[in-house]
């Protein structure tokens, strides 16, 4: 049987036809949320971002080795936890155009320097102890969360160890609260807060 060059082009024309009902285009606005979704990530419109203040020694005698070591430990344990948005820096010029922002102000209260060669002999002594007043607050002032957290070094390891361990606490106290949603009114977070007067204090080890 001899197929002519007509017959050849309506055949071909048949199969783009059947193809094109077969494999509907998808609409563009589907592709373009797809791809925006992909680029976001799990990342939520109303999730808070927090910038981290530089660690408030007060009266207490501090090394700035420590207070550095304890700052640089809560920007990463912090951003571990993936509950904040975005983790800045104290000074961060981008804070002021991020709306929902939380403040972290971290207070020393207590510091016992303790002793590494005391800790190689003997395991009852020597101990490094921190506590630190930990604060989530609003632009407006109002604190959403206080904690009173303690960093420890124990057994073996350098005196920065506590920094550590207090960083990682921090950030596992605040893993583990409750926080309003960004949207959450004003008035409704004054109303929670008076119902909730009591500071819990926390310890970790």
């Amino acid at each position: 049987m001899r197929i002519t060059k007509q017959t050849l082009s309506r055949v071909l024309m048949l199969a783009i036809a059947i193809t094109s009902i077969a494999v509907p285009r998808r609409p563009f606005a589907q592709t373009a949320e797809a791809k925006s979704s992909s680029a976001t990530g799990n990342s939520s419109p109303g999730q808070w971002s927090v910038l981290v203040e530089k660690v408030d020694a007060g009266d207490i005698n501090l090394a700035p080795s420590f207070q550095i070591a304890i700052y640089e430990g809560l920007l990463d344990e912090l951003s571990k936890t993936k509950r904040f948005k975005q983790v800045l820096r104290d000074g961060d010029r981008n804070a002021s155009e991020i709306a929902n922002l939380l403040t972290l102000k971290t207070t020393v209260q207590k510091y016992s320097a303790g002793s590494e060669t005391r800790r190689e002999v003997t395991t009852v002594s020597g101990a490094t102890k921190l506590t630190v007043r930990s604060q989530l607050l609003t632009r407006d002032g109002k604190i959403l969360l206080e904690r009173t957290v303690d960093g420890n070094v124990r057994f073996m390891g350098s005196n920065l160890r506590a920094t550590h361990n207090l960083a990682r606490n921090v950030a596992k106290a605040i893993k583990q609260s409750s926080l309003p949603e960004p949207s959450f009114s004003a008035s409704s977070r004054a109303n929670n807060s008076s119902k909730n007067d009591d500071i819990v204090m926390v310890e970790f080890r």
